[in-house]
């Protein structure tokens, strides 16, 4: 049986998505995501088969909420192997994203899949970055202040995502308003 690889996430609205573009430059070697790949992931499910991945898509169906604003506030980075892996615009915090995070978080979980693990720290990545990438000191405190004023959530979207050797391509499967 073949497997999908799938994410949970929301797409930031074409004017916020240009802005975190026009960011994009001043750290050499980086690999900067296109607007296709700006999101804001709730919960990675990774590899399931077709059976799982149609039980996760009834789960999250039946996930509600109230739309809410979001707004990104500031920037930052992940590291590992003590070294910046990748750079990011960071969500403000709010309550309700944590709720619809929850909420996703079980439906996952009602569709037959372990929790998740790892802390849910919200945020776009602007770009991933290897050990050819060029310092990003600069560039953080240049955009440390980055404040995009806020968007309506009023839905999600089930995401599959396909590895290429030029990086990953995202394509939307079903979205839940």
């Amino acid at each position: 049986m073949s497997s999908r690889r799938l994410f949970v996430a929301l797409r930031p609205p074409e004017h916020i998505a240009e802005a975190l573009l026009d960011m994009q430059e001043g750290i050499p070697g980086a690999r900067w995501q296109d607007a296709d790949n700006l999101h804001v992931t709730l919960r990675f499910v990774g590899e399931v088969d077709r059976h799982t991945a149609a039980v996760l898509e009834c789960a999250l169906a039946d996930v509600h909420f109230a739309p809410f604003p979001l707004a990104i506030s500031g920037v930052g980075h992940f590291e590992g192997n003590r070294r910046a892996k990748a750079i990011w615009a960071r969500i403000a915090p709010s309550a309700a994203l944590d709720e619809l995070q929850m909420r996703v978080e079980m439906a996952c979980r009602r569709a037959g899949l372990p929790a998740e693990t790892r802390k849910f720290v919200p945020h776009i990545t602007l770009a991933r970055l290897n050990s050819g990438s060029g310092p990003i000191g600069d560039w953080l405190h240049e955009h440390g202040a980055c404040s995009l004023g806020a968007w309506r959530v009023d839905r999600f979207s089930l995401y599959e995502s396909d590895l290429t050797p030029n990086g990953a391509i995202y394509s939307e499967v079903t979205t839940f308003p």
